[in-house]
């Protein structure tokens, strides 16, 4: 059975992207060099509410890819599979190709 997790809030479900170790020729790829802490958004809550009661809603959406910070989120655990929460704020920006 399949479970999906809809944060609340404005909580964002990143799965982290895991730099290749090597080359596809098979060479080694020392660690230092692909640390870039990237992740794919996975889901997206609905956003906040201010002290009015309106919402604000989340500036990024499920499929983008973004930059985490080093430290902080929380770590959740679905089918096998290591997912991580953050909220909007803690996003550092979005990577585009």
């Amino acid at each position: 059975m399949a479970k999906r997790l809809i944060p609340c809030l404005n909580r964002i479900l990143v799965e982290k992207i895991v730099p290749p170790s090597k080359t596809t020729a098979g060479i080694l790829l020392p660690a230092k060099t692909c640390k870039l802490n990237s992740g794919k958004i996975v889901a997206v809550g609905p956003g906040a509410r201010d002290r009015d009661g309106k919402l604000i809603p989340v500036s990024l959406k499920e499929g983008d890819t973004v930059l985490l910070p080093e430290y902080g989120g929380t770590e959740v655990k679905l089918d096998e599979k290591e997912y991580h929460l953050y909220r909007d704020e803690d996003i550092l920006g979005t990577l585009h190709e």
